[in-house]
């Protein structure tokens, strides 16, 4: 689930395979909404659609000439981002 404040949205519970479409879906929203933050603090579990969610929300701030920042991202995704050679290709705070 995506909650949105301001320009921050936030992801909270899981960032799995099972909750991908729906939360890409919600975050490519947010950002053509003129969203600029992504919070991480409260995903609870995340695999490697984690990673291609972010790539994707990145991909929808630059088609918009927007910059966007991700907050508060688990280890578990930045080593995952790491493993897959894409970490520099994210704005991990």
């Amino acid at each position: 689930m995506i909650e949105r404040a301001g320009d921050r949205f936030t992801v909270v519970g899981p960032m799995v395979i099972a909750s991908a479409t729906g939360l890409k879906t919600a975050g490519e929203s947010a950002i053509a909404s003129g969203a600029r933050f992504v919070d991480l603090a409260r995903v609870t579990e995340a695999d490697s659609a984690a990673v291609a969610m972010l790539l994707a929300w990145v991909r929808a701030a630059q088609e918009r000439n927007q910059e966007i920042s991700i907050l508060g991202t688990p280890d578990n995704i930045r080593s995952l981002a790491t493993l897959y050679g894409v970490a520099d290709l994210l704005p991990l705070a």
